[in-house]
Parts: C-alpha cells; sequence; structure tokens
C-alpha cells in the first residue's frame, strides 16, 4: 500500500452530529421531528447532490409553510456553535502522523467544498499533512460517485488497487469501492446503524487497529 485517503467530515471531525442536532433542534421547536435513519441515508453527498429536502419535509410535518430564511440562518448559528466545540476525532492524528512515518502519500477526497474542507483543515492545522485535497468542485459528482478517489489517487500517483480510503458514509464506502480502492468504514454516531456489508473492513474507531496493522490486512486482500 502506497497511500491513504481519508474522507473529512464525520472521519476527521464529526461534523455531522452537529449538523443532524442542529436541524432535530429547528424541528423539535416546530411540534415535529427529523427521524434519524431518514437523514443518515443521506450522508457523504454533496449539499448539491441530495434528494431530500429538509425544508420541504419540515412543512409537510408542521402542515404549514416556514420561513427558510430565517430558519437557514437560524440553523447556521447552532451548527457553529455545536461544531467549534468538536475535536479531531480518536485516532486520526496517529493515523496521520504514522502514514508520514512509514512514507505514505495522504489525501482528502471529500464531498464538502473547498472552502468548508480546506478551510477547517487550516484551522486545525491538518491541511500540511496532506499532499492533495479534492472536494465537491473538482468533479462532476460527488460520492456515491467514485470521481473523487478516482482524482485523488490520480493527484497521488497511486494506483487504486494500493490505495485505502477511510470513510464514515456508506455512500463514501460505495464510492471508494467503485473506484477500487480498499475500503474501511468507520462510523460515526450518525451512520453506525448503517449497512456496511460493502466495506473491506469495518472499525468502530480509528484507535481499534494501528495503521501499520491495517496495511498488512489490506495487503493480504489486494
Amino acid at each position: 500500500m502506497q497511500a491513504v485517503v481519508f474522507d473529512f467530515d464525520g472521519l476527521i471531525i464529526d461534523s455531522e452530529t452537529c449538523e443532524y442536532d442542529s436541524w432535530c433542534e429547528i424541528y423539535q421547536t416546530m411540534g415535529a421531528s427529523l427521524p434519524l435513519e431518514l437523514w443518515a441515508g443521506l450522508i457523504g453527498r454533496s449539499s448539491a447532490d441530495q434528494p431530500f429536502d429538509v425544508y420541504a419535509y419540515l412543512e409537510e410535518q408542521t402542515g404549514q409553510a416556514v420561513d427558510r430564511d430565517a430558519i437557514r440562518q437560524q440553523r447556521r448559528t447552532r451548527f457553529f456553535e455545536l461544531f467549534n466545540l468538536q475535536p479531531v476525532l480518536p485516532g486520526v492524528l496517529d493515523y496521520i502522523a504514522e502514514a508520514r512515518q512509514l512514507g505514505l502519500k495522504l489525501a482528502v477526497a471529500s464531498s464538502g467544498t473547498t472552502t468548508w474542507v480546506k478551510g477547517n483543515l487550516e484551522r486545525l492545522q491538518l491541511i500540511d499533512r496532506f499532499d492533495t485535497v479534492c472536494c465537491a468542485e473538482d468533479v462532476a459528482r460527488a460520492k456515491p460517485d467514485p470521481a473523487l478517489y478516482q482524482l485523488a489517487v490520480q493527484r497521488l500517483g497511486v494506483a487504486p488497487q494500493q490505495a485505502i480510503a477511510l470513510e464514515d458514509s456508506a455512500n463514501g464506502v460505495l464510492a471508494a469501492k467503485r473506484a477500487g480502492l480498499f475500503a474501511v468504514a468507520v462510523p460515526n454516531p450518525m451512520t453506525s446503524n448503517l449497512n456496511f456489508d460493502h466495506a473491506d473492513l469495518r472499525l468502530n474507531t480509528l484507535t481499534d487497529l494501528p495503521l501499520s496493522a491495517l496495511l498488512e490486512k489490506a495487503a493480504q486482500q489486494v
């Protein structure tokens, strides 16, 4: 194995729980609910490629039109209150450090926007740890399409079969598998109940298995 490709949201930092919780608070103030099983299947897609309209569903639940601009601002404010408290997820820094020690190439492949992903990697002082960062604007279709992973390995100069993808969502795992990478599912609280049978390996957190041991497992299956 020559490279490791990280997802961003939900894998490096748990923005996804903040996203869901902030929406749930909006729904609750209006006497409605947003089922996790409905929300979880959307995780991993870009905001421009969502088949679900969260505002329309709220209107359906309440039976009334809502002020979308007001809700958008209220929800965004609450999201950042929650998000700014989030640490880097367990094991991420160890994986990055060990990958560098082993001479592996590193990338991020995210369905998020460049501004969002690179901005937060800079805030977390991680941007310089990665050889390339691929985001939604870099491809015609984001996950579950394989384009982001195809671009990541192309930029790294490695074959897909020589790269490991670390993903928290079913859509992300599907994208990685379609691109030919060894796909490791590392679900977060939002995605832990999804079906990850298509993943090559599932971990509860990255602390479950050192990167060196993961590399051995991946090499045995290639």
